[in-house]
């Protein structure tokens, strides 16, 4: 595993912000680590990264302990925080070569690896200007060059397209899931699109606390107690809601136009819609099964508890 977390605490005086937590990543994996504001994120990121210490528990990057070789560790580790700490007086090009130079890089190869990292996050037109001068979506794109010059093994980014507008989000989007054919990355995000778009799976926190860890497609397709279907029907003539109850076992029912319904069951019951349909001879014009959006899992996993 690239990323091991085992039984992370860590509080903030008297608040308890990370309670006994664990996970893990693989290579090669794009994984959103999401909940809501105060939950934990950025401090589980930053412990990961060795900038904050823990309470008690284990964390290894690669293998290594964090708190033991927390050195080697930053140089296996690409990190764009939230709030991006670069200085708007430096040029860019000459904040990424003071950044390479951090990581060792000297000479042809800091030129090379920078300019590398100035094509590959769409800089080329402004790697001349003051930081200061660039909009937001700009700087951070410099973030995520300066993350990328060590070519790291884990990319971890928290907020990664604050700011951005849709084309360069778009861009971004695409670079990260190109990178992640060769790094695994972590990444928190508000933007549940986001999500969808690029992560292999989800690790949501609420309260301090892992409440859900799956793919991305399982856990669009469960329900918060795994048993309730929600059926869409739409018919060509008026619905009796009453002779549908009957058909239909086990089902709540709404009627939600004069001919369409929402069903509301502990089973899969399109067939006997359908067979419904044929028995009264009432065409079925749509029959779908609703699956649940990120936004909606992302509440049910972060209601107040």
């Amino acid at each position: 595993m690239t990323i091991e977390v085992r039984n992370l605490r860590k509080s903030y005086g008297s608040q308890l912000v990370l309670d006994d937590i664990n996970f893990s990543i693989g290579d090669g994996e794009i994984v959103a680590f999401l909940g809501n504001n105060g939950a934990g994120k950025s401090t589980t990121m930053k412990i990961i990264n060795g900038y904050l210490s823990k309470d008690s528990g284990d964390v290894r990057v690669c293998g290594i302990d964090v708190d033991k070789d927390s050195k080697k560790v930053h140089g296996l580790i690409g990190y764009l925080p939230e709030h991006n700490p670069i200085y708007p007086e430096q040029y860019v090009k000459e904040y990424l070569t003071f950044v390479a130079g951090v990581y060792g890089l000297t000479g042809a190869d800091a030129k090379n690896r920078v300019d590398e990292m100035i094509e590959k996050t769409c800089l080329t037109r402004e790697y001349k200007k003051r930081i200061g001068q660039l909009s937001k979506g700009y700087r951070q794109r410099v973030g995520l060059a300066a993350a990328l010059i060590p070519d790291p093994k884990v990319l971890i980014l928290d907020e990664p397209t604050t700011g951005l507008d849709p084309n360069q989000i778009i861009e971004v989007r695409n670079l990260i899931k190109e990178v992640g054919k060769e790094k695994s990355v972590m990444l928190s995000t508000h933007i549940m699109q986001e999500v969808s778009a690029i992560c292999d799976r989800v690790i949501i926190i609420n309260n301090g606390k892992i409440v859900a860890d799956d793919s991305e497609t399982h856990i669009t397709n469960i329900s918060e107690d795994n048993s309730t279907y929600l059926i869409e029907a739409e018919f060509m003539g008026n619905v009796d809601i009453n002779d549908l109850t009957k058909k239909i076992i086990n089902s709540e029912i709404k009627l939600i136009a004069k001919n369409t319904v929402v069903i509301s069951s502990d089973h899969d019951c399109r067939s006997e819609v359908f067979r419904y349909a044929v028995q009264t001879e009432n065409a079925l014009l749509t029959l779908k099964k609703h699956e649940k959006s990120m936004e909606d899992v992302f509440l049910e996993n972060t209601k107040k508890k």
